[in-house]
């Protein structure tokens, strides 16, 4: 008996021992941000010292991509480790996320970790309404404020707020983190980009919008608010740094999806999809400082950290963990990311939303539109759209303004049409010749081969990962509640045939 007990004492020891050696995970997420927009990345006006180091003492991939353009599907899917048309309510923006999708966050939690969040979490939309009582980011910390440099900067003290949530960590517990800014989501304080000594002439416009000094700015003012996501991760770096956490903590930075402007946010194109990542952990990394070209979806989180840290990881997750790419040993191939839209912000007759769905790879782009009769986005009637906005599904900015307002005009016409109208059924784009998506190729017989193969293999995928709009089934993205406010009268989403 006295063996017994001894054996026992031995094993809770060394389980416990175990627990305590188990990273830790920061992760950090911006609101809104394009890959481009870091200065490990190339841009020359930006200044992000802490994603910068994250990528020199870590990892930085080149070929990472949101899941879906929009915050909270984007949000469910980093939660849940799934692409968006398997979470049901959660493909749609203001809507739930059902209680019976696992999280990494809850599965960390059974085992002992102690889960929590500043800022924005999992949002927007209606909690209660799947079934959950805590937002699934974890226990909100928010009560450490600041006072914010610019208008539209929140005053949330958001690496404050991780420092309360580390004084209650105790000695040898495990913790997971969501540090999620609302910046650089709109509104931004106009000429802030100016006022911090920026210089408009060396912003690097995306072929997509207009060059004026009107979009440049604009541009400028967008930086100013991803430079204080950046502080904020700096600081919350320094944090583990003075407590001797940060060598066996994952430290992720990220963004939601791409920059708010035209053809960008709520669009599957790069400037929309592809975000930046960066990861650090160096007791789990070899060979740190690589720059990663795999391709990877946000989904792949989940099951990384649930892998990392020993946890099972659950049937229902699709996502792949990236403990390969750490090893610098791959062992599955990761040759394209998938995206994926569904309702944003409801903007046309009906409140319904543009379902679509794109593969890229190294060197082509195919989208399929499943609806190419509806206004990509959102229907130039302001009257339908549930933000009672004109195009509601592009953010009202200064850049949207004028393209709006030059639409007619020679050197905008174009770039206002791609923004603002129609799209076919397919979308093909050759990034060799086009990086930045300007030129549908589909159905140009030259590039026939290509189109044809990759339809197969966007919908072999969404097949294996069964798809309602492939597979069949029930497909109620069009119907489902929306919990975001109705700024106009009489707007309502069409009842189920």
């Amino acid at each position: 008996m006295r063996r017994l007990f001894s054996s026992l004492a031995l094993l809770l020891w060394l389980s416990g021992f175990a627990f305590a050696d188990r990273p830790n995970i920061l992760f950090c997420i911006s609101d809104d941000q394009s890959w481009a927009h870091t200065g490990a990345n190339g841009d020359p006006v930006i200044k992000t010292p802490a994603f910068d180091r994250v990528a020199n003492e870590g990892l930085r991939f080149i070929n990472s991509f949101c899941d879906a353009p929009t915050c909270g599907p984007s949000r469910s899917a980093i939660l849940t480790g799934q692409a968006i048309w398997r979470l049901e309510e959660a493909g749609n923006i203001h809507s739930t996320l059902p209680a019976k999708f696992a999280t990494y966050t809850e599965e960390l939690q059974k085992v002992g970790y102690k889960i929590g969040f500043t800022g924005k979490g999992w949002s927007p939309g209606s909690l209660e309404a799947g079934g959950r009582i805590e937002n699934p980011a974890g226990k909100q910390y928010d009560e450490r404020t600041l006072k914010p440099p610019f208008q539209g900067i929140r005053n949330n003290d958001y690496a404050g707020n991780f420092e309360g949530f580390l004084e209650e960590v105790s000695d040898g517990e495990s913790f997971c983190f969501w540090l999620g800014t609302s910046e650089p989501h709109r509104f931004y304080q106009d000429g802030a980009g100016i006022q911090t000594g920026k210089d408009p002439s060396k912003v690097r416009v995306p072929a997509i919008f207009p060059d004026n000094d009107i979009v440049r700015s604009d541009i400028l003012d967008y930086l100013v608010e991803v430079e204080h996501f950046d502080s904020m991760v700096e600081r919350a770096i320094a944090s583990l740094e003075k407590r001797g956490l940060l060598d066996n903590t994952i430290v992720v930075v990220t963004s939601d999806h791409g920059m708010p402007f035209p053809r960008a946010k709520a669009s599957l194109y790069d400037w929309g999809s592809r975000v930046p990542l960066a990861i650090r952990w160096p007791e789990g990394i070899k060979e740190s400082g690589r720059v990663v070209e795999s391709f990877v979806n946000l989904s792949d989180l989940a099951p990384t950290f649930l892998r990392a840290t020993g946890v099972a990881i659950p049937g229902m997750m699709t996502g792949r963990s990236l403990q390969d790419v750490f090893a610098n040993k791959e062992v599955m191939k990761r040759d394209a990311a998938y995206v994926a839209m569904e309702r944003h912000d409801g903007c046309r007759a009906g409140g319904k939303g543009y379902p679509c769905r794109a593969i890229r790879t190294a060197d082509y782009m195919y989208i399929h539109n499943f609806e190419p009769t509806r206004w990509p986005s959102g229907s130039p009637d302001a009257s339908v759209c549930a933000r009672a906005i004109p195009y509601g599904e592009i953010d009202t900015s200064p850049t949207k303004s004028y393209m709006m307002e030059h639409r007619s005009t020679h050197g905008v016409a174009h770039l206002a049409e791609l923004s603002f109208g129609m799209r076919p059924a397919e979308e093909l784009y050759d990034l060799k010749s086009d990086p930045e998506q300007l030129v549908n190729l589909a159905g140009n017989q030259k590039y026939n081969a290509v189109q044809n193969s990759l339809r197969r293999k966007l919908f072999n995928h969404l097949s294996v990962t069964q798809d309602p709009r492939v597979v069949g089934g029930v497909v109620n993205w069009d119907y489902y509640p929306y919990y975001g406010r109705v700024r106009t009268e009489g707007w309502t989403v069409d009842e189920r045939p």
